[in-house]
């Protein structure tokens, strides 16, 4: 991203282009980026009413995290890995699906309650723990010790499981109509659907920094 700069004035498709992760919010957005992607930002934003600033902040937190390069020793990042994603996983988890089964209790008469959703959250939060503690106690101990002859196998198996929870993680966004608040939305049925989307794109930057620059380093190119 280097000698780059994100301004109002940049067009959604140089965006698109250049800025992983724009596309899902130009999405939410309801921002074109193919045939629409000649538009300034500010223009797109104004035809779709939405505000700008919030916009550019998205925007701008992809951005940065575009140009964190991630630790270059192993085990400092797997430490990183461990603190920043296992650790954090784990404890939105703990608040979020009991946060879940309120919204359900309160608000099961709604047309548009997340009706399932505390069940696909347990399922999801059992399915990640397993594979986390997995990676904790086999393959990050054999990846500090500088590898192993056998390493593709359990790497392999992590990649696997990877779409795996990927999979459960959809049945969450099914459930909740892709997080997509009715209106009029009380505020714990808020929190829960914008403590579901951080964890959301926690997830998969944790599984990207895994498959895309952990893992690949113990894999021949």
């Amino acid at each position: 991203m280097t000698g780059w700069t994100l301004t109002p004035d940049t067009t959604v498709g140089e965006i698109a282009e250049r800025l992983p992760g724009s596309t899902e919010v130009f999405r939410r957005a309801g921002i074109g980026f193919c045939c629409g992607g000649g538009e300034s930002l500010a223009t797109a934003c104004a035809h779709q009413a939405r505000d700008l600033g919030a916009v550019m902040t998205e925007l701008q937190t992809l951005l940065a995290r575009a140009a964190h390069q991630p630790p270059a020793e192993t085990d400092a990042l797997i430490d990183h890995i461990l603190i920043r994603f296992h650790d954090i996983h784990r404890e939105e988890l703990d608040w979020l699906i009991p946060l879940a089964q309120k919204v359900e209790t309160v608000h099961g008469d709604h047309d548009e309650a997340p009706l399932g959703l505390t069940e696909a959250l347990v399922a999801l939060a059992s399915g990640l723990d397993s594979h986390m503690q997995k990676e904790e106690q086999v393959l990050f101990p054999m990846m500090r010790a500088g590898g192993h002859p056998m390493i593709a196998h359990p790497i392999a198996a992590m990649r696997s499981e990877h779409d795996e929870v990927d999979q459960l993680l959809g049945n969450v966004r099914r459930i909740t109509r892709d997080l997509t608040l009715p209106e009029g939305a009380c505020r714990s049925w808020t929190a829960l659907y914008t403590g579901l989307d951080k964890f959301a794109t926690d997830l998969a930057a944790h599984v990207a920094l895994e498959d895309n620059v952990l893992f690949a380093r113990f894999q021949p190119a």
